[in-house]
């Protein structure tokens, strides 16, 4: 199943596609006029449409079927450093998003090493990596915020399972023992350098509970890949 994305697609008649996504119809693909192909919003509807112009810029679809698909059961939260190697994040991302997770928040941290993040290039990989792995509902990526706002943000949020994973070897509760099944969980994951003793502390004060990841230390994209596949695996 080869499977395209519109942000906005009209729930009848026809759909001009991208310059990508025709180029990648015609071109890549080689379909043809009367070929049938899926297409998504990303918001959760799955549509079935028939080619009625190839064109490399400007590709047109007709709508043949419409289904909405269910939202997954439980919503995962990484909230997540972002590493000086921006190849590290965007390597994660890919990843996370094929087993699938429903949004992610680069914070900045008081061991942070980096403060700037492409975001248009973050979300060619993340739509990549749906569309690679069949996802019709695409995860929200939101802006670059301090460590301390979101904080904040999530303070009086009670519907939300809060985590802090952070290099401790007294930790004895692994993420998986501690999460409930088909929940909103929100983890936090510190840069190379860790979250500093003041964060640790405010974060435990707002209610977060302190996690294990496994035994052993994990650079920054690998914890974010570790918490959202353990979720993941908590909830199949």
């Amino acid at each position: 199943m080869q499977l395209f994305y519109q942000k906005d697609v009209p729930h009848s008649g026809n759909i001009t596609l991208t310059p990508d996504e025709s180029k990648h119809l015609v071109k890549v693909l080689r379909k043809s006029i009367g070929d049938e192909v899926s297409l998504t919003d990303g918001k959760g509807h799955l549509f079935t449409c028939k080619i009625t112009k190839c064109d490399l810029r400007k590709a047109e679809l007709s709508i043949i079927e419409q289904k909405e698909t269910p939202p997954p059961d439980h919503h995962i939260h990484l909230a997540i450093a972002p590493t000086k190697n921006t190849d590290r994040m965007e390597w994660m991302l890919e990843k996370i998003t094929e087993i699938g997770f429903s949004e992610l928040t680069f914070i900045k941290t008081a061991n942070s090493e980096r403060s700037f993040l492409k975001p248009d290039r973050l979300e060619k990989k993340m739509i990549s990596a749906c569309k690679q792995s069949i996802k019709t509902h695409f995860p929200i990526i939101n802006p670059l915020t301090s460590f301390e706002e979101l904080l904040d943000i999530r303070d009086h949020d009670e519907t939300q399972q809060k985590f802090i994973a952070y290099v401790d070897e007294n930790h004895s509760h692994h993420l998986f023992d501690l999460a409930k099944k088909k929940g909103a969980y929100l983890v936090l994951i510190g840069p190379e350098g860790d979250f500093s003793p003041e964060e640790i502390n405010k974060a435990i004060a707002k209610g977060f509970i302190p996690v294990s990841l496994g035994k052993s230390r994990l650079r920054t994209e690998t914890a974010g890949l570790s918490a959202v596949h353990t979720l993941s695996l908590l909830n199949n």
